[in-house]
């Protein structure tokens, strides 16, 4: 197994926090140090990203896998899009070890199907990955764009996106196309009544990326979960609306 980097600060139950695709671990700066003074945080750069190296194959189990081994025994895990998805693939395969779950603009499916309306045209994401190979942070920036459109302050959003996007250092272009195949294929919809963990979904009114409605529709499939609706947020509602997003967090965690 190749190494994964883990920043690990604070003190408390233990907090697990997974990024979504394109960025890296530094993506939680803004609420760490809130979040650190009542949990021990485990801030994780997924591997390819940041400080962590590549590892093949890269698919959303082989992502958990790795998570898992590297991660404490029994952990409350957040993750935001991607992430949440794999920390609902963590709950799955690893469930004793996966305490609460916090999913931040996760869908169980991201791709629209025939009976799936709520997600991205696959052709879209297709273009993406296109557009992936020919111009690598073009890209990336185009795609951190669709995560604050139609949301408040919508242009600090996307800075402050942009502002972390290679801040350490560009990721693999593998773990890129890896990502984005995870993405394509994804479809957790007959899987997710088997999680057992308490979960609370933070979902933003006017995510675009990860519609409401699929939040609503895990909300409802998912044993016991609690949905939280963010006014006026797009798709990163940690940035955009971070107290409401904090207090969230910490009512579920420490109920």
């Amino acid at each position: 197994m190749q190494s994964l980097h883990i920043d690990t600060i604070g003190h408390g139950p233990d907090l697990v926090l997974l990024h979504g695709w394109g960025m890296h671990g530094g993506i939680w700066d803004g609420v760490r140090e809130q979040l650190a003074q009542q949990f021990r945080l485990h801030v994780v750069d997924l591997p390819g990203y940041g400080a962590s190296a590549q590892h093949d194959p890269y698919t959303l189990a082989e992502l958990a896998r790795i998570v898992a081994f590297a991660m404490p025994e029994q952990t409350h895990v957040c993750g935001w899009s991607l992430g949440g998805q794999l920390a609902l693939r963590l709950a799955l395969d690893f469930p004793a070890r996966v305490g609460k779950l916090v999913l931040l603009s996760t869908t169980p499916c991201f791709c629209q199907r025939a009976d799936w309306p709520h997600g991205m045209d696959e052709a879209t994401l297709q273009e993406f990955a296109r557009s992936l190979e020919q111009d690598y942070a073009g890209t990336l920036k185009r795609f951190l764009s669709l995560q604050a459109r139609s949301g408040e302050d919508a242009r600090e959003v996307i800075a402050a996106l942009r502002a972390k996007l290679f801040e350490r250092g560009e990721p693999s272009l593998a773990s890129l196309r890896g990502g984005l195949e995870i993405l394509r294929g994804l479809d957790l919809r007959d899987a997710v009544a088997k999680i057992a963990q308490p979960a609370l979904l933070i979902h933003g009114e006017r995510d675009t990326l990860t519609p409401l409605a699929a939040g609503e529709w895990l909300a409802r499939h998912l044993p016991q979960a609690e949905l939280s609706i963010v006014g006026g947020s797009a798709h990163a509602p940690f940035l955009s609306h971070r107290a409401e997003t904090l207090g969230a967090m910490e009512r579920f965690l420490h109920g």
